[in-house]
This record gives structure tokens, sequence and C-alpha cells, in this order.
């Protein structure tokens, strides 16, 4: 079974969804037989935080809503990560674009190491509070995985994988998914959410 997952590394329901299916996935006797393929999904690519903004300070002006209805939000977040295993900080957190952080994901599959980058970007924003937007900390992350730290750069540096993210944004438009994570087993079914 091939099972596809558009997420954006920026969405704690991604995170969430990621650690759901996995554990899922552990409970089934052919679990060695499921191929996973990440795809990209950027949930604002407008989006550049040139400021130093707060998750507060940006769902406060995205969402229109008072800073401490975001803080109350992400509350709730936090409670729904904590069920699945994780300790999400979004005291810490940093909003990014995530369009580089797609494009090392789409290297990291070019060596297999996929689902790792995805689990390690993960960790990087909302558990060790990493500004993912930043060239410098894509490049540690994908040394942290095993990948070398020249061909990242070079990567990073160039377009190299860009064409592959925006086609899986095009094609996530395609099967008309709105919102992440969303899961499409064998192109037949698709469930959406964490």
């Amino acid at each position: 079974m091939k099972v596809e997952i558009w997420s954006d590394v920026m969405c704690p329901f991604c995170y969430i969804g990621k650690r759901h299916f996995e554990q899922a996935i552990e409970k089934l006797p052919f679990k060695n037989e499921i191929e996973v393929d990440w795809k990209s999904y950027q949930l604002n690519p407008e989006y550049h935080n040139t400021n130093n903004e707060t998750v507060y300070d940006y769902l406060s002006r995205s969402k229109g809503m008072p800073i401490e209805q975001a803080k109350q939000m992400t509350k709730q977040v936090v409670d729904m990560a904590s069920n699945a295993g994780l300790s999400i900080d979004f005291d810490n957190n940093i909003p990014a674009n995530t369009f580089n952080a797609h494009r090392l994901i789409h290297l990291a599959a070019k060596h297999n190491l996929q689902d790792l980058a995805e689990e390690k970007l993960f960790e990087a924003h909302f558990i060790k509070s990493k500004n993912i937007g930043e060239e410098s900390v894509l490049i540690d992350l994908a040394v942290e995985i095993g990948l070398e730290r020249s061909e990242a750069e070079e990567v990073l540096k160039s377009d190299q994988f860009a064409e592959a993210v925006r086609y899986d944004v095009y094609e996530s438009q395609n099967l008309g998914i709105r919102g992440v994570p969303y899961f499409v087993m064998d192109r037949k079914y698709g469930v959406s959410g964490a």
C-alpha cells in the first residue's frame, strides 16, 4: 500500500497527524509493506517572518484575534499534541516560510531519508523552536539526518526541487485538498485531519 501525505512542517496538526498515523501503522500486520510519500503543502506560501514575529503575533494578525485568544487556541493544540505523545512549545515557536524546508524534504527523499527529514523538521520547529525558514538551520538539519553538507548547501543556493514542491502543491489543488494533513491511500481513498 502506498500512502501519500500532504503536509506542512509549520502545521501542528500535521505533526500530530504524523504521530497518529505512525501509531496506527505500528498495529498493522502488514506495516512493513506500507510505502509513505511525503508531499509538500504550504499553508501560507507568501509568509516571510522578517521582524521575528512570534506565533501569537502571527495568529493574532492573520486570524484577526487578540493575543490572549491566540494563546488559548494554541493551548488546545498543545493538549492535543500531548495526547499524541508530543511536547509542542508555542511560547518560543518561530513562524517561517516552509518552501525551502520542503525542498530539503525532496532532497532527503532522493536518499531515502524523507520520513526522517519530516520528523526532524517538525521537531526543530515545534519542540526546539528553531527557525526552519533559515538556511543555516536547514543545512544543520540536513547534516543531522545524514545528508552531505555540501549537497544541502548546493540545493538551497539553487532552485533544485523547487519545481517538485510546486508540483506537489498543484497536485493537491487537483485533488481538491484544502487542508492538511491529508492522507491518500493508493490514489483511491483520501482522509483529512490529524
